[in-house]
């Protein structure tokens, strides 16, 4: 099965979607801020924010549509700017990347998609938002809920090369992952496997302490690894930013994707992944 792919937000993972999907012979367009992509050749990209609506032809034709638009202080820029053209084009399937962030912190126990977000963080509260407008928008919704990403060029290998790894150690603390590779196709799954409003986890089988990563690259990479830091003392330098990533601890389980979808991780722990990136460079 193929058809006519729409993206808005052609980031990270988005990009890695648009490519697989172009590589199964799906017609695939969508958007960045700038109207400009690098790395996806000739595919059509069109310049997409609140200031800059799609082209009245923009969406002529989408059979599916996918979002990894992250909502903003005043709901979500895709539904508020192109949701009624949405619904007059009614496409086969629809696609929301949202986060595992909306679980908040489970003080390290097991979340799956049955549990109840209870979000921490401002941005995760925007998400739960913004995953409800999407449910509730009567279109052919699916949400993923992706935990960190990483991929070549965005991982602990680049930081370590970068020289900017810490290994920071807050007793207990647990994240889940997911290889950029393993979304693309976790998405190209539900589109084959449609279950419209259904939410899929998607993470790895292997959640682990951040300072054990950074451990596991160095030793990929042949370095010394950074000294552990304690977390009471680390988290005195640590920008805001960062230290939102620490603020959750949780597990994630995966059996959706798989028992549903039927997939088979590429990646099913951050060291096949980071072995891949590092044999690719």
């Amino acid at each position: 099965m193929t058809g006519r792919l729409f993206i808005f937000g052609l980031g990270f993972s988005a990009r890695v979607v648009a490519r697989a999907a172009r590589a199964k012979g799906w017609q695939v367009a969508g958007t960045t801020r700038s109207g400009q992509a690098q790395g996806l050749g000739d595919m059509t990209v069109h310049a997409f924010d609140r200031d800059h609506p799609l082209p009245d032809d923009a969406l002529d034709g989408v059979t599916h549509v996918l979002s990894s638009v992250p909502p903003d202080a005043e709901g979500d820029p895709v539904l508020d700017m192109a949701g009624e053209h949405l619904r007059r084009l009614d496409p086969r399937w629809v696609g929301y990347l949202s986060t595992t962030g909306v679980y908040g912190d489970r003080g390290g126990d097991w979340v799956d998609e049955t549990s109840e977000p209870a979000p921490d963080l401002d941005r995760s509260r925007r998400r739960v938002a913004a995953e409800r407008a999407w449910m509730d928008s009567g279109l052919a919704v699916h949400v993923f809920r992706l935990a960190g990403i990483y991929g070549p060029g965005r991982s602990a290998i680049d930081t370590v090369r970068q020289g900017k790894a810490r290994r920071i150690v807050k007793p207990g603390q647990v994240f889940s992952r997911i290889h950029v590779d393993d979304i693309a196709q976790v998405v190209l799954a539900s589109m084959r496997r449609p279950q419209p409003g259904r939410i899929y986890n998607v993470c790895d089988d292997d959640c682990a302490p951040p300072q054990d990563v950074i451990a596991h690259a160095c030793a990929l990479l042949g370095v010394e690894p950074p000294p552990e830091m304690d977390w009471e003392q680390a988290k005195t330098s640590l920008s805001p930013m960062a230290l939102s990533f620490y603020a959750d601890n949780k597990r994630v389980k995966n059996d959706r994707i798989k028992d549903e979808l039927g997939i088979v991780l590429r990646y099913p722990s951050y060291r096949q992944g980071l072995a891949a990136i590092l044999a690719e460079t």
